[in-house]
């Protein structure tokens, strides 16, 4: 007769040993998927900001470009103003009817300035709308250790 202190015959089945591997394989095994999901998760996440950036970026040097084009024709315009204020005071300091044009040089500029400025002036103002209306890019992870009141 067998003690209860004695092991147990090989024939007998130890049912606590034949589990313990399969439950340390599964369990490795379900750590390795997670881990797996959780690297494609950050992946697709940091494709999905780069992507949002890039969009935002691009809305942006549009509006950037719309926007210069119009400062740069007001600053030419700003030349134009400041040459025919020049030729106005040297018109004004010439002898009367030594100017045989028609028009003064003076109006000649006065009148590309204006011109300048009425087409530079709304097209600044386009490109300024347009930057302005650029909604800015929002990462939700930062947004969630921001202080808010």
């Amino acid at each position: 007769m067998q003690s209860v202190l004695d092991p147990p015959p090989d024939d007998v089945e130890r049912p606590a040993e034949h589990l313990e591997p399969p439950l340390v394989q599964s369990a490795a095994s379900l750590v390795g998927g997670i881990v797996g999901d959780l690297k494609s998760l950050i992946e697709q996440q940091l494709q999905l900001t780069r992507m949002q950036i890039e969009a935002e970026l691009r809305q942006r040097v549009v509006a950037m470009a719309v926007l210069m084009a119009g400062v740069v024709m007001l600053f030419v315009a700003t030349v134009f103003v400041c040459l025919s204020v020049s030729h106005l005071l040297h018109w004004i300091g010439s002898p009367v009817g030594t100017d045989p044009a028609k028009s003064p040089l003076w109006m000649c500029h006065g009148v590309v300035a204006v011109l300048l400025g009425l087409i530079g002036g709304p097209i600044a103002w386009i490109g300024r709308r347009r930057f302005r209306s650029v909604v800015p890019f929002q990462n939700p992870v930062s947004e969630l250790f921001q202080k808010k009141p």
